[in-house]
């Protein structure tokens, strides 16, 4: 009879539950800073494994290719190509076709970005293009207007060249003449 009185109930005392609720577990955790995560400029040039240094004073035009990892500051109209990393700074300003292997962008970018590992856009990053990637980190606070595709390069290459031979995988989809849209519905009416 203990069992049903309120005494009872209330002085019973058990183990904690192993599980706590997912709220109680949960803290909020603002976004850093652009300048805790990147050096500073003055130091982007001395910081080991960067090689190469566009500062904020810089602007070039046309097509940059670049072995080592790169930092951009300034300003660059045309296309880049990275065969390592490429940082690319708070105030830099990117009008470019951009391919590398891993990029970081905190600048305002615009044009296409692609990589063969991964993209990282910090929240002061302002992005107006199509991003490629297999992994894409996105960090509160970054804007991206434009279409992501999230897979290895090589699958695109294959895809495009599937496409290119009239072959798809599910049998549906846009296929010149037939009229069918994606999902399979007719377009014509």
């Amino acid at each position: 009879m203990a069992l049903l009185n309120n005494e009872a109930k209330n002085s019973v005392v058990g183990p904690e539950p192993l599980v706590r609720p997912l709220s109680s577990r949960i803290a909020a955790v603002p976004a850093p800073a652009v300048e805790e995560l990147l050096p500073p400029p003055s130091q982007a040039a001395l910081t080991p494994g960067r090689s190469t240094y566009l500062d904020a004073s810089s602007e070039m035009n046309g097509k940059l290719n670049f072995g080592e990892p790169v930092r951009i500051d300034g300003r660059v109209d045309g296309e880049i190509d990275a065969q390592n990393d490429l940082t690319i700074g708070k105030d830099a300003v990117v009008t470019a076709k951009i391919k590398g292997v891993s990029i970081i962008v905190a600048g305002t970018v615009r044009g296409d970005i692609s990589a063969s590992q991964r993209i990282e856009l910090y929240a002061s990053a302002k992005i107006s293009g199509n991003l490629t990637a297999p992994k894409l980190v996105v960090h509160e606070g970054a804007l991206f207007e434009g279409d992501c595709a999230m897979q290895p390069v090589r699958a695109r290459e294959d895809h495009k060249l599937a496409v290119a031979q009239g072959i798809t995988h599910s049998g549906a989809g846009r296929r010149s003449g037939t009229g069918l849209t994606d999902r399979g519905r007719s377009e014509l009416s």
